[in-house]
């Protein structure tokens, strides 16, 4: 009985070593969670990526940590010069819309989308293959040989061979002729899902337009913070020039001289810190191109429209078109009706099949026998038999599912639950768009009432600090007085100076909250109609970028809205 046991015992070795094979690769792994994961070396310091060898540990049993050669030393840390076709000459000042331009291109974002849709398109193709007859050949051959000896007077010498040689070349078919609907459906599925994806490609490169806009009127107007300030700068050397003279004339005293130069200094202070801001707001600018950081490109920061006071008012019926405008409703909708496809398909799987298959075979063989009897003075004690067979067959089938243990009702009810999720997102995709384009519309009209206002207030301001500056020249008023106007102005032309950038940015973020940042001019210039994608069953229209004035009459335009030039354009 225990020798039977022990006959086992061979069989089920392969499965330990198999187990252990498995298990050995945690020597790969850290030993430990308290403790930080060392690199493997050998007795030398180097690398070992088979795991610790001997002599790699202390005496201690600790793991010897990594060592590097003498003299070596880690690559280079400079950044490669990256150049593109694309990067900008230095000699060209670029606008906004080329910027976008360039930044289509460049920015690894609209490859990566780009990608991505290729390979949801690449994945509809995979499933329609499926439908298509499907071919394999194989060919088989092989050679045996025989040799046997044996005192058999039957046979000469008493010794016999046999040789065997063959061949066998097949191809099969097998086809997938009807389905009850689940072919159907799985396309449907996949088309949608493929428009989804390039839809999310749009999508993708409006959100690129949008960051470099944004990036573009940062930077804009962190130039225009300098000039400002810069401005301001000369207001206050003015002041402490004035304050110099009077003390000369015994009309000011060495604090208001002090307070004067204090005034400067701060300015001065005020530059260098907006310098350095604007620095970085540069670079974020190129990074949001796709461009290296130390990339240089002359920027054109052209006058621009200055938005005046009007009532933008967004109808239910402009705001539905805005929403079903949109690349991320439109793909949450196509997503939806994939979903739905899905349980069609997941349906269709409780219904037969009916398929076609076939095959066609050629085989080859050859028999050589040696060592036979001879039956005459002239016979051969040897044998050779060659044969070849061609066969073909066609079936048709069909295939009844009756019982897989409840796995195609749990993909069914698995099918109903993602399409229960995609409504419920492209409810909630609608919701958040919606409230994105108040959002944006509710900024950008503040945003022009608080320009109107900061421009009303910088002309008092201005006003007061000429009239005080007159005065003080003159003898009268006092330098706290002139500082304080001073500073009035100066924070009068900076709100004026954040208040149009921040409505141009609105604009923008209101362009681009209704889906209507197409391209670069979409930017710049008020954009035409967009098509609704093919299969979706979205309202049409399109709404003019707010950045421009609206065509008379367009579909979807915001009523009053309108930018004529200001007196006082922002010149950068």
């Amino acid at each position: 009985m225990k020798a039977r046991h022990l006959c086992g015992l061979p069989a089920l070795l392969p499965a330990f070593l198999l187990a252990g094979c498995a298990t050995s690769a945690l020597r790969d792994a850290p030993a430990s969670p308290d403790r930080p994961w060392q690199m493997h070396v050998d007795a030398k310091g180097r690398l070992a990526l088979d795991g610790p060898s001997e002599g790699s540990s202390d005496n201690r049993g600790m793991q010897k940590p990594l060592t590097l050669p003498s003299g070596y030393r880690l690559p280079s840390a400079r950044l490669p010069a990256m150049r593109t076709p694309l990067i900008p000459h230095a000699d060209h000042a670029y606008s906004l819309p080329e910027l976008i331009d360039i930044a289509q291109t460049t920015n690894p974002e609209t490859r990566v989308a780009w990608n991505t849709a290729r390979n949801v398109a690449l994945a509809s193709g995979i499933s329609e293959s499926i439908y298509l007859p499907q071919l394999a050949a194989s060919v088989v051959g092989g050679y045996s040989h025989m040799k046997r000896t044996k005192q058999n007077m039957a046979f000469s010498n008493g010794r016999m061979g046999v040789n065997n040689d063959g061949e066998l070349q097949s191809i099969a078919m097998t086809w997938l002729l009807f389905d009850f609907g689940k072919k159907q459906a799985v396309q449907k599925a996949v088309r949608l899902e493929t428009l989804a994806s390039d839809i999310g490609f749009t999508g993708a490169h409006q959100k690129v337009i949008y960051n470099v806009t944004l990036a573009y009127y940062l930077y804009a107007a962190a130039q225009e913070h300098i000039q400002l300030i810069a401005r301001a700068l000369d207001n206050a050397r003015a002041i402490a020039q004035a304050a110099k003279a009077n003390l000369q004339h015994g009309q000011a005293s060495a604090i208001d001289v002090a307070q004067a130069e204090q005034e400067v200094a701060q300015m001065q202070l005020r530059k260098i810190q907006a310098e350095g801001a604007t620095q970085n707001l540069y670079i974020g600018l190129l990074n949001a191109m796709g461009l290296p950081p130390t990339t240089q490109i002359t920027l054109s920061l052209s006058e621009g429209h200055s938005p005046t006071r009007a009532d933008i008012r967004l109808t239910e019926h402009m705001v539905e078109e805005a929403v079903a405008r949109r690349p991320d409703v439109q793909a949450a909708y196509a997503l939806a009706r994939s979903a739905e496809s899905r349980i069609e398909a997941a349906r269709a799987e409780f219904r037969p099949k009916i398929f076609l298959s076939g095959n066609a075979t050629y085989s080859v063989g050859q028999l050589g026998l040696t060592g036979l009897p001879g039956i005459g003075p002239n016979s051969s004690p040897s044998l050779n038999i060659g044969n070849s067979n061609f066969s073909g067959l066609i079936l048709g089938g069909i295939t009844v599912p009756i019982y897989d243990g409840g796995m195609r009702l749990a993909q069914l009810r698995q099918a109903q639950n993602n399409a229960d999720s995609a409504r419920e997102k492209l409810r909630m995709t609608r919701d958040n768009s919606v409230r994105e384009i108040v959002v944006a519309q509710n900024g950008l009209t503040t945003g022009q009432s608080a320009f109107e206002a900061a421009t009303a207030l910088e002309r008092t301001a201005r006003t007061g600090y000429n009239a005080a500056l007159t005065a003080y020249r003159s003898g009268e008023g006092t330098v706290t007085r002139l500082l304080e106007m001073q500073n009035g102005l100066f924070n009068a032309t900076m709100s004026r100076s954040d208040s149009y950038y921040a409505t141009l940015a609105a604009a923008a973020t209101l362009a681009f909250a209704t889906g209507s940042l197409g391209d670069a001019q979409a930017v710049t210039a008020a954009t035409a109609p967009a098509e609704t994608p093919a299969g979706l069953s979205m309202p049409p229209g399109a709404m003019p970028s707010p950045l421009e004035p609206p065509a008379t009459g367009a579909v979807g335009t915001v009523p009053g809205l309108a930018f004529p030039p200001t007196p006082e354009a922002v010149s950068p």
